[in-house]
């Protein structure tokens, strides 16, 4: 566990640092967020805190490399983290472009499949899918397909709820602690070393997130951009997909602490993208309907996404990203807890939590307007 903080705590040292650097090169080449009608800020601001995190998945992967324990690991450990960082350096570099000369939908779609493809030949693929109650097979190319429409869509979702300062950065970093807890817990239930590429990943990319934070979050001095959001999402579906191939499904399906046996944790990695990002995945399917029924291109952009939805309501910019985290949190949080843990008390404390936001949601809007009337 702790050569994991060190792994941590250099993705989020160097990822800071590298920020301030990131944000005059940005300014320099022009790479700056004007102001447009859809846009929630109201001064230009630079881009480029992409390739900020990126250096800091970088520095975290070569630091794990010579840690005492980490690098006694099995070789397929750090081939993953590699494949990943490969992978992720492309999907930073199709996002560079599209920050600076606004790439159209199809090649930026283009430079996404091309960098889950390098992953996904290296490796770091779903070999087995979680089925009424069996574990189905797949063959090659069923893997390689299904592996990387998941990491193209968490990619793109990510992207898509990047549209308040700190929002995507924050969520992520949210659903990475969790994912982290997740791998490091089943490591240590079945008896399995705890230097795994999961845990590794998850660790580097939420202190990654969290060191992007102070440079990022209301009001933001830079944004992520493309680079930054289709990086973060390509990283965390990575992290989830990795740990699959490390483990037996029987070994994914056992409770905490010898309880009954559970389908729902050998699911947990297939479907962790979807729970710590669904409101942003809600999102992204009713804007493409919503866009589709109007006639217009899905890709088109609108200012009817639900952290806009949120402002509308009268929640501040501030309030309206920490209820965003909140909810992150509670679903992140909530899935690996109900997975490894039987019994009702997990189900039950799940739904207070929900009930609670919820309440936040909709109540404090109204509780501001009695205290300023």
């Amino acid at each position: 566990m702790r050569e994991y903080l060190v792994v941590f705590g250099i993705a989020l040292g160097v990822t800071y640092l590298l920020a301030s650097i990131a944000r005059q090169l940005a300014v320099r080449f022009g790479a700056v967020a004007r102001v447009r009608d859809r846009d929630v800020h109201a001064i230009p601001t630079p881009y480029f805190g992409g390739p900020a995190m990126l250096g800091g998945l970088v520095a975290a992967y070569l630091v794990a490399t010579h840690l005492p324990f980490l690098s006694t690991a099995d070789g397929s450990v750090f081939k993953d983290a590699r494949s990943v960082v490969i992978g992720g350096t492309v999907i930073c570099l199709v996002g560079v472009i599209d920050d600076l000369f606004e790439l159209d939908a199809l090649s930026k779609f283009a430079g996404q499949m091309l960098a889950a493809f390098i992953v996904v030949v290296q490796g770091v693929q779903f070999v087995y899918l979680p089925l009424y109650g069996n574990y189905l097979g797949l063959d090659q190319a069923q893997a390689v397909i299904f592996t990387t429409l998941l990491i193209v869509g968490t990619a793109n979702a990510v992207n898509f709820v990047d549209g308040l300062d700190g929002l995507a950065a924050g969520m992520v970093a949210i659903g990475a602690v969790a994912f982290f807890a997740f791998a490091f817990v089943v490591a240590v239930e079945n008896g399995e070393t705890r230097a795994i590429a999961a845990a590794l990943l998850a660790a580097a990319l939420a202190g990654a997130c969290i060191g992007i934070l102070p440079h990022n979050f209301f009001p933001a001095r830079m944004f992520i951009g493309d680079s930054g959001s289709m990086l973060i999402g390509f990283v965390l579906a990575c992290s989830s997909i990795s740990l699959t191939g490390q483990f037996p499904a029987t070994s994914l399906s056992e409770g905490i602490g010898g309880a009954q046996a559970s389908f729902l944790p050998a699911l947990l990695p297939l479907i962790l993208p979807f729970t710590i990002l669904l409101v942003p995945f809600v999102d992204l399917g009713l804007a493409v309907v919503r866009r589709t029924r109007a006639g217009r291109s899905p890709f088109s952009p609108d200012k009817m996404h639900i952290h806009h939805r949120l402002l509308e309501i009268g929640h501040s910019h501030r309030r309206a990203v920490l209820l965003m985290y909140a909810a992150a949190g509670l679903v992140a949080f909530g899935s690996v807890v109900i997975s490894l843990f039987s019994g009702w008390e997990s189900i039950v404390g799940f739904g207070v939590l929900a009930l609670l936001t919820a309440a936040a949601i909709f109540l404090l809007p109204k509780l501001d307007e009695k205290v300023w009337s």
